[in-house]
C-alpha cells in the first residue's frame, strides 16, 4: 500500500478515539485511532454515500 497521509476531524486534534481518513485519486481509507491496522477501503462513490447517509440521519438508532 502506497503511504497514505490521514487526517482526522479536528475535533478530535488531540482525543485518542477518533476517525481517520486518506484520500488518494481513487480510494478513501477509513480506520480509528484506536485500531489503525484495520483499515476500510472504498470507492469514492462509496464514500460519497457514505457522508449523505450520515449528514441524512440514515444511521441514526
Amino acid at each position: 500500500m502506497e503511504q497514505l497521509s490521514w487526517i482526522r476531524p479536528t475535533a478530535c486534534a488531540n482525543a485518542n478515539n477518533c476517525p481517520e481518513v486518506a484520500i488518494t485519486a481513487d480510494t478513501v481509507y477509513l480506520r480509528s485511532s484506536l485500531q489503525p491496522d484495520a483499515i476500510a477501503q472504498l470507492t469514492r462513490d462509496e464514500w460519497r454515500s457514505l457522508l449523505s447517509g450520515v449528514r441524512n440521519s440514515e444511521f441514526d438508532v
